[in-house]
């Protein structure tokens, strides 16, 4: 009579992560190299996640291309347009945890089925408003399309690696800065040739189409169950002596400061060369630049955290923002611009991603898309008040140098956040 523990394991070998060897007298459960962690098909994987990733975060990216011609058409002023962008943020914001949520539940397949669905309408749905504010309100939708492609996909992608999660993990965390340097020129192209209506109605319909066929490809990949199933992962590796919900909300005010410090370069360079009187072209080079190297330093601090770990990473690229931030202080000839704002883009890039290494390693993997989302969210919170709060400064002051005053002081808090888990971590470590 065939053993009990055959039947229960039917559904693992169902899901294609295990294939169950069942051998007499022995219930144990073994993975097939190709289902391993960091196996070729965990690669491919990390491919095809990559690709989806670099494709969905288009809606981060689009509006600000659009701005101007639909502020145009409807006769608007620029603020009032802007808000599309807001509203784009906070979508992208709140559903990095709604999606999250249904990560953890009903598995990646599913979740990200979901999103591209409201992704694909939010853009038909933008090309029909009647009115600004209804297109001011459907970028919500597609923020919401969007953060699938983020928080969600990050902390799928680290269950399938173990010795290289930091770098798969950063690897899809680039998608966000591949899409924003592909999709930009490609929106432009669209707006001059067919207007910004059609532009908007060939994007939806092409992320829905190219999206689905991909996920296709990723579900074959990961097998067919409808529910992730985490009882086969690894425990948290590391042990701050803290409960998931404390951890969750230090790193949520530790992802807030970073995050308003980040922002003042990324949203002020153009403005600032402005001001300077460079001309607000030699500001956007500056901030592709920025873009440009952050994927440099993503990819480089998940090698990095694979050697020290997640908190030292982030440690180490907190403390170069708070460097390249004090010498826009001091420095503000043309050259040095652009060497301290390329210097600022390979400094914190790996940042954020650093955020969702640290959950992996120290919180049970089947919360970990539902805690990355809160995190991510949080930086979102921070890049958004950060960009604000700099330019009431700036209103206040007539100088940019107060705001990078403030955005090294949130920066210092970062960094004492980062410090004290590190000390946890290092006493837990002495105590065991």
């Amino acid at each position: 009579m065939p053993n009990i523990a055959s039947y229960c394991l039917t559904d693992r070998l169902r899901t294609g992560k295990l294939r169950v060897v069942h051998a007499p007298n022995t219930n144990k459960v073994q993975e097939t190299p190709a289902s391993a962690p960091d196996s070729r098909q965990a690669w491919l994987r990390l491919a095809l996640a990559l690709l989806i990733a670099s494709i969905g975060s288009v809606g981060l990216w689009t509006v600000v291309v659009v701005l101007p011609v639909v502020q145009t058409e409807f006769s608007a002023s620029r603020g009032a347009v802007s808000l599309a962008f807001t509203l784009t943020m906070l979508g992208f914001g709140l559903g990095g945890v709604v999606v999250g949520r249904m990560t953890d539940r009903f598995g990646i397949v599913v979740a990200m089925g979901a999103s591209i669905a409201v992704l694909g309408c939010a853009y038909v749905l933008a090309a029909l408003s009647g009115t600004l504010w209804q297109f001011i309100a459907v970028h919500f939708l597609i923020g919401l399309g969007t953060s699938a492609n983020f928080a969600p996909l990050m902390a799928e992608v680290s269950h399938w690696f173990e010795r290289y999660r930091g770098l798969a993990v950063t690897i899809v965390a680039s998608g966000n800065y591949v899409a924003g340097a592909a999709w930009p020129p490609l929106t432009t192209w669209g707006v001059e040739s067919a207007g910004w209506r059609a532009t908007y109605v060939a994007i939806g319909v092409f992320c829905a189409v190219t999206m689905v066929l991909l996920l296709l490809v990723l579900r074959a990949q990961i097998g067919h169950a409808a529910v992730r199933d985490h009882a086969g992962a690894a425990p948290p590796r590391l042990d701050l002596n803290l409960s998931t919900n404390a951890l969750t909300a230090l790193l949520s005010i530790a992802s807030i400061a970073c995050c308003v410090a980040m922002a003042m370069p990324q949203v002020h360079i153009v403005a600032y060369c402005g001001d300077l009187g460079y001309g607000v072209a030699r500001g956007a080079e500056m901030l592709s630049l920025m873009m440009a190297l952050g994927i440099v330093s993503r990819i480089g601090s998940g090698f990095l955290a694979d050697k020290i770990g997640g908190i030292r990473t982030l440690l180490i690229g907190s403390v170069a923002q708070g460097f390249a931030l004090l010498f826009y202080l001091f420095f503000d000839s043309l050259t040095s611009l652009y060497l301290i704002s390329g210097m600022f883009g390979l400094f914190q890039g790996g940042i954020v991603p650093s955020y969702a290494i640290i959950v992996r390693e120290a919180m049970p993997a089947r919360e970990a898309a539902t805690r990355v989302g809160l995190v991510i969210f949080a930086s979102v919170i921070g890049m958004s008040f950060g960009g604000w709060i700099s330019g009431v400064i700036f209103d206040a002051t007539g100088s940019y140098a107060a705001a990078f005053a403030n955005g090294l002081a949130w920066n210092a808090l970062n960094m004492a956040i980062v410090v004290a888990l590190l000390l946890r971590a290092r006493a837990s470590l002495a105590v065991a």
